[in-house]
């Protein structure tokens, strides 16, 4: 190895060193987005539960359509209203919140290509029972966003989030097909999406720039 390529390595490790002590001091943006995902969608998972039990009575034709239509369309409202005050707010164009934010939407982006791939299959496959292994995959890839936060952020806490939104998706796996698995993935949306963005959300600055 060169002298010139030696220098180039430590420089790089000066650089993600820089950045990693920047995100210590950077507030993560974007809590609001992780409280809004995990309500909407944890109670319509619920809901949906409450459907298959039979405890929420609607047609059976249109009752799935009524839950997770409107927990969309609501989630798409509060996502460009958040988006848009986060975008005003001291930091959001740091590398920090750059990064995470890249990595979320890297997250969002490939839940929907995902669903839009599991919907395909069930169509083909004429079954609906492919779906009903789709929340474990959500959770794999909600560890890999937390995981970027945390080292990002610096903030240990958040790997911890990291590990037990992984651990979930196997146990949903398992629960495939179960009425109690909607309920289980709509208490783990809110106890590992909702709280910790709660808890991220309170450390935003509130004042704009």
């Amino acid at each position: 190895m060169t002298d010139d390529q030696i220098q180039s390595v430590k420089d790089d490790i000066a650089f993600m060193r820089a950045l990693a002590a920047e995100g210590q001091k950077t507030p993560m943006l974007g809590g609001a987005i992780m409280v809004a995902a995990g309500l909407i969608f944890g109670l319509a998972s619920i809901a949906h539960w409450a459907l298959v039990v039979g405890v929420l009575r609607l047609d059976p034709t249109w009752g799935e359509a009524a839950v997770w239509l409107p927990a969309g369309v609501l989630f798409a409202i509060v996502l460009t209203v958040v988006i848009r005050r986060t975008e005003r707010k001291p930091g959001a164009r740091s590398p920090t919140n750059t990064a995470t934010g890249a990595a979320w939407m890297g997250v969002g982006i490939a839940i929907f290509v995902m669903f839009l791939s599991y919907a395909a299959a069930a169509w083909q496959l004429r079954s609906e029972d492919v779906l009903a292994t789709f929340p474990s995959v959500i959770f794999a890839l909600y560890g890999a966003g937390w995981a970027v936060a945390s080292a990002m952020t610096g903030k240990r806490w958040l790997w911890f989030i990291a590990l037990g939104s992984w651990a979930m998706a196997p146990v949903l796996g398992y629960l495939a097909g179960q009425p109690w698995m909607y309920l289980v993935y709509g208490g783990a949306l809110i106890l590992l999406m909702s709280l910790p963005g709660l808890v991220l959300l309170r450390a935003e600055p509130a004042e704009t720039v």
